[in-house]
């Protein structure tokens, strides 16, 4: 079998989410050769899944010519590592123990790794991206949910079932609002993209006047989502600008619970509303400088990640590497 740290070594990353399947094929050094993006079908079904990563390997493979090593795939939920299943998918609802290795090795014939899907995104960061060089770190990525991933003495920590890094479910709000999980006040319930679009039609409905632009915007209360508020932010909307402020608030509350807890060198911030509410990064820098421990707080760099909407891929074929006998 080829050395594993050989440079011409190809591995295929898959990042599964609610609405996409991304697919790629990697390099040693990060670098994407092929990539296939196509849409999780509306049903959502697991069966159909896997057969849709199956054809997309196959497309890449039969345009590159290349042969791949071994397989990552990062699915946002509860994983179990050991025996690759998906355990519980919070975006795909009927996704119950589905074993996706053993399903993905049979039909391609090379060894697959399964992940929580920030834990692929903090792997990727770490080798090929922001985080390169640094052995204490966390990476946090904010979209729809809020997951994370820490790096604590050159580890990847897992926990005991391998859900450490859950960092968007730490409580933020004592008995406060209803988050996806079983608990209430969570970070993800406040900053979470589904939470901001919940918090926005809530205020739309105490003050239709002052969500006149989302309102807009969106054309329905219904419709209103982070996204709407992201447009209104750009105008200058009030109402946006005091719900990104609330949501800064609330998500540099978090952060300084994570940086007292793991004192990271690395703080790495990145997903859909990082990017869409730039603004966002030196908010929470100011509330973490002022309010966490100074000794946990004093080397500590925050930064956003280098990979984009391609850490999944790039982290899952990275971490693809580490299984190759």
């Amino acid at each position: 079998m080829m050395d594993s740290r050989s440079k011409n070594i190809y591995t295929l990353g898959v990042d599964v989410g609610g609405t996409k399947i991304d697919t790629a094929l990697v390099d040693s050094s990060g670098n994407i050769i092929a990539s296939h993006y196509r849409l999780v079908n509306p049903d959502k079904d697991p069966d159909i899944a896997i057969s849709d990563i199956v054809d997309s390997s196959k497309k890449l493979l039969e345009k590159s010519g290349l042969t791949p090593s071994a397989m990552g795939v990062g699915v946002a939920g509860q994983i179990d590592k050991i025996n690759g299943l998906v355990r519980r998918s919070p975006n795909l609802p009927d996704w119950h123990d589905v074993p996706l290795r053993a399903r993905l090795e049979e039909s391609l014939g090379i060894p697959v790794t399964v992940n929580n899907d920030v834990r692929m995104i903090t792997w990727g960061e770490w080798q090929h991206g922001a985080g390169q060089g640094v052995n204490d770190l966390v990476c946090l990525f904010i979209g729809t949910g809020i997951g994370g991933g820490i790096v604590s003495s050159g580890c990847m920590l897992e926990g005991c079932r391998n859900t450490a890094g859950e960092l968007g479910h730490i409580t933020v709000v004592a008995a406060g609002r209803k988050c996806s999980c079983p608990n209430e006040g969570c970070l993800e319930a406040y900053a979470g993209g589904w939470a901001i679009a919940e918090r926005a039609q809530d205020a739309v409905r105490a003050n239709p006047q002052a969500g006149q632009t989302l309102l807009n915007l969106a054309g329905d209360i219904s419709r209103i989502s982070s996204i709407t508020v992201s447009e209104a932010f750009q105008k200058n909307d009030h109402l946006a600008q005091r719900l990104m402020k609330d949501t800064a608030k609330y998500l540099g509350a978090g952060i300084v619970s994570i940086v007292n807890a793991f004192n990271p060198c690395l703080l790495i911030l990145g997903g859909s509303i990082i990017l869409g509410f730039p603004d966002l990064v030196p908010a929470v820098e100011k509330r973490v400088r002022t309010q966490a421990l100074p000794t946990a707080a004093e080397n500590l760099h925050i930064t956003t990640a280098a990979l984009g909407n391609k850490a999944g891929v790039i982290g899952a074929a990275a971490m693809a590497r580490s299984i190759i006998k």
